[in-house]
Order: structure tokens, then C-alpha cells, then sequence
């Protein structure tokens, strides 16, 4: 049944992101322009999230902490590149109660300083190191335009931050995060992603280097996913971080930084959902499975069969009863709408037939079964069918979207058509401003291809491929 409050994707894409995050019951705006409500159901997608990179982090030896909100003003500027980069986005405490502070406090935008500061008290030899912490925090930026779970002036994250005694170490543990978060983001939200180093124009404000992984969203707007930073001792050297090395010498420590936000609901949601709502990949939904109980106030069999299909499938998996007494469509269309990946229907009539009838939200099919048949067993292959067919379909976007050029007029075609865009490259960091200016597209990450070939752009002759697009 067609939901008339969801804007179709081919009329208004904005207005149908927004109408599928108002129907699906994930957000109230707050009172400040840019923040908003979690509502329970976006928040446990979120903690979801959490919980399975958290297991990750464990393997990797990454430990959980907790920053300060407030930073001083006066610390941020001793890294100039870093408050070149934040400066317009700043959020600033001028004042306690009627009293001006002298040096203001920044309400975090991020926390290389509050880390950079913890390393500097607790790093004293190279028998301390590597030290490797994560914190799960929401962080403050002013947008001009703001748009939920995309750009807001406040949102959630991780940021991961360590310190080593050398390069190497450094530089491999920047790589084994942004593998990570590729590994996390293909496998358990089901979207394919290009993997890459930023170009100088784009990369971190105060890193060396910056890789990222990049998604193509159902419009062709390509929106940036996690990023991983090498930042040298670019950061230990302004805050005098130091370690005694194994030949008794003081040397400064090297670090990275890493993270992901929850833009990534977004990126769920415009990757996967459709004209009738919210769809979810299987290992992050609140709900995987909901049990549809039919006129269980009539039927004390049904009622009671409901009960222990959820408490042997809930061994397992996320499972919700729906006993209430509304219209089986109305129940159909909740979780629809809510992207509940297996809705379960259950009536008298099924138990005398000693059969279910199974909906599927990723193609909305639907399945009638022995009562036998579905188990554990059963839920966990359809389950890992759907998170497959989910990713399979993203990549088909993906791959038909890639396309190569090698002129200026083919690039702003391919642009204005939604593409991912692949070229040969050798500007300047001004000519890539320019050509964001001129169509509104950025390159989003640099090509692993080592061929050789003509720059579209400045006509020079380059091996560095890149991919453009235009971005959330």
C-alpha cells in the first residue's frame, strides 16, 4: 500500500529524505537551529552502531574515554593549520554569568587538543606507546545549511586518536582504520564504498594524510563516510608531546586520528529506503523481526504461539510482538515504514493451516511457510539473503555511475547527471577550488590506478587519477 505522507524519490529528493525521517519516527528538531532529538528508535540504530565498533576497537587495542566539552581558544591556536580549517565553524563561550572570559572557550568541533594534551601527561618513554583511545561524543560546528543526520551543528561520533613511537606504526594504524570502517560500512549497513587518500585541498586540517570512504547516495550525490588522518608530529611538536626513545633520547610522537558520525543513519537511509519508507540493513535494525499477532484478543492459541516464537527466535535476534488490536494493514504499513526487514503475520486461520505468512521490507515480497520451517536457522539465512541482495543492489548504483572522462565539457555532463566522475588530475590546489566554484563538484577521493594520462583540467600530462562528484 502506498505511504501518501512519503514525497516520491522522482519528485523532490530532499523533501523525500526528510518525509521518510518524519514518518519513520526518527527526529524532532531541537531549539537551535542545526541540533536535533533522537528519538529512541534513530538513537538505537546508532547505539547499534556503537556496539559493533566498539567489539572492533577491543581487537585493535583501542580504549574507551571520555574528552571535556569546553577547549580554550587560546590552545587552538597553536596549530595554524588546524584553526585555519575550524575557524568558520567554531562555536565560542564568551561569558560566565556577566563576567567576559578572557581566553574563550571552543565547544569542541573535534578533540586533537583535549588528546594532544592527555598524551603530553601520560606519554613519557617509548614503554608507553603505542597508546590508542577512542571517545563516543557529540561535537559542535556552525552550518549554514543544515540538514538532519547530513549537517548539523551538533552531532554524534567516535573519534579515535593515537600515539606511536615511529612512523610506520603511525601511518599503518591510519590505514588499518580506514580498512575498518570500509570492512564495517560494506558489511553491516551494506553499502559499497571507494576507499582513497584525500587531495591536499581536501584533506584534514593538520594531517599529512587523509584517507576516506566514499558512497554514492540514490541521486548521485556522493557523501563522505568515515575518514582516517596521519597526522606526523604535526600536533606533538605545537603541544610538546615527547618520549624518551630506546637510545635514551627525547623525540616527539607520532599520531592519527579517526572517525565516523552519524551521518551514517543518512547514508543508510538514502542509500536503501524507497517511496514507502525506511529500509534497514538486517545487523543494525532496532527490530529485525516483527511478529504480527492477529486478533490475539479473540484467540488465546494465537496470543500464546506469538509468545513463543518471539522467545525462541529473540535467542538471536531483535524481535518485537505486535499485539495490539489494529487493522493488519495498519500493522503491515508501521513496519514498512519503520524498515523492519521480516514482518511475520500470525492469525487463527494460519495456526489451523500450520502456516506463517512472511513480508519482506528489502523487495517487499512476501511468503507463505510451514510453522516448522521458520527457526533460528531459517531467519539467520534470509537475514544474511537480505543484507546481500541490499549491498548487491547499492553496488549496481555504485558501478553505473563510475564514469571516465577526459574533457572539461564531458566532466560538467557527468556532473550534472549525478555521476561519480573519473579522471586524470594534476591541478593545483586553486584550480580544484575553481572547479568546485565553477560545477559544484569536488574530488572526493584519488584513484590506486598508476597509469599515465592527460589532466581534463589543466591539460598536463600526470599519473594521479581522481574521482569527483558532487557532495552532502
Amino acid at each position: 500500500m502506498e505511504n501518501k505522507k512519503i514525497i516520491k524519490r522522482s519528485v523532490d529528493f530532499a523533501k523525500w529524505y526528510t518525509s521518510i525521517i518524519s514518518e519513520a519516527n526518527l527526529i524532532e528538531y531541537g531549539l537551535v537551529k542545526g541540533t536535533m532529538i533522537f528519538k529512541p528508535y534513530s538513537w538505537s540504530i546508532w547505539t547499534n552502531i556503537q556496539d559493533i565498533l566498539n567489539s572492533y576497537f577491543k581487537e585493535m587495542g583501542i580504549e574507551n574515554c571520555s574528552m571535556p566539552l569546553f577547549i580554550p581558544y587560546s590552545e587552538f591556536l597553536k596549530e595554524a593549520k588546524h584553526i585555519e580549517g575550524f575557524a568558520p565553524e567554531l562555536f565560542k563561550v564568551t561569558e560566565i554569568g556577566e563576567k567576559r572570559i578572557e581566553d574563550p572557550y571552543v565547544i569542541r568541533p573535534t578533540s586533537e587538543i583535549m588528546f594532544c594534551h592527555y598524551f603530553s601527561k601520560n606519554i613519557l618513554s617509548y614503554n608507553d606507546l603505542p597508546l590508542i583511545l577512542n571517545q563516543w561524543s557529540n561535537v559542535f560546528r556552525v552550518e549554514k545549511n543544515t540538514r538532519p543526520f547530513l549537517r548539523n551543528s551538533e552531532f554524534f561520533w567516535q573519534e579515535q586518536h593515537g600515539i606511536f613511537s615511529n612512523e610506520k606504526e603511525a601511518l599503518d594504524f591510519t590505514k588499518k582504520m580506514i580498512n575498518l570502517y570500509k570492512k564495517f560500512i560494506e558489511e553491516y549497513l551494506c553499502i559499497p564504498v571507494l576507499m582513497g587518500k584525500k587531495t591536499e585541498y581536501e584533506r584534514f586540517a593538520g594531517a599529512d594524510e587523509t584517507f576516506t570512504v566514499e558512497a554514492i547516495m540514490q541521486d548521485g550525490q556522493a557523501l563522505q563516510c568515515g575518514t582516517s588522518h596521519y597526522l606526523n608530529q604535526n600536533f606533538s611538536k605545537k603541544f610538546n608531546i615527547k618520549f624518551q626513545n630506546k637510545s635514551n633520547q627525547f623525540e616527539y610522537g607520532y599520531q592519527n586520528s579517526a572517525g565516523v558520525s552519524t551521518r551514517l543513519i543518512g547514508a543508510i537511509i538514502m542509500s536503501h529506503s524507497d517511496d514507502n519508507g525506511l529500509v534497514l540493513p538486517p545487523k543494525i535494525a532496532p527490530v529485525q523481526i516483527k511478529i504480527n499477532s492477529l486478533f490475539a484478543d479473540k484467540s488465546i492459541e494465537v496470543k500464546n504461539f506469538c509468545k513463543e516464537l518471539s522467545t525462541n527466535l529473540s535467542q538471536k535476534f531483535n524481535v518485537k510482538i505486535d499485539d495490539t488490536d489494529k487493522s493488519i494493514g495498519f500493522k503491515l504499513s508501521e513496519g514498512e515504514v519503520s524498515g523492519i526487514p521480516i514482518q511475520i503475520n500470525i492469525g487463527p486461520k494460519d495456526l489451523e493451516n500450520g502456516s506463517l505468512a512472511l513480508v519482506y521490507r528489502h523487495d517487499r515480497s512476501k511468503e507463505i511457510l510451514n510453522i516448522k520451517d521458520v527457526d533460528i536457522n531459517f531467519i539467520e539465512k534470509k537475514l544474511d539473503l537480505i543484507s546481500k541482495e541490499l549491498y548487491k543492489k547499492a553496488k549496481e548504483n555504485l558501478d553505473k555511475r563510475i564514469v571516465e572522462v577526459s574533457t572539461l565539457a564531458d566532466f560538467n555532463e557527468n556532473i550534472s547527471l549525478g555521476n561519480f566522475v573519473s579522471a586524470f588530475w594534476s591541478g593545483t590546489e586553486e584550480d580544484e577550488k575553481k572547479l568546485k566554484e565553477t560545477t559544484g563538484a569536488s574530488s572526493r577521493c584519488i584513484s590506486d590506478e598508476t597509469k599515465q594520462g592527460v589532466c581534463f583540467f589543466t591539460g598536463k600530462k600526470t599519473n594521479l587519477k581522481v574521482f569527483f562528484a558532487r557532495a552532502y
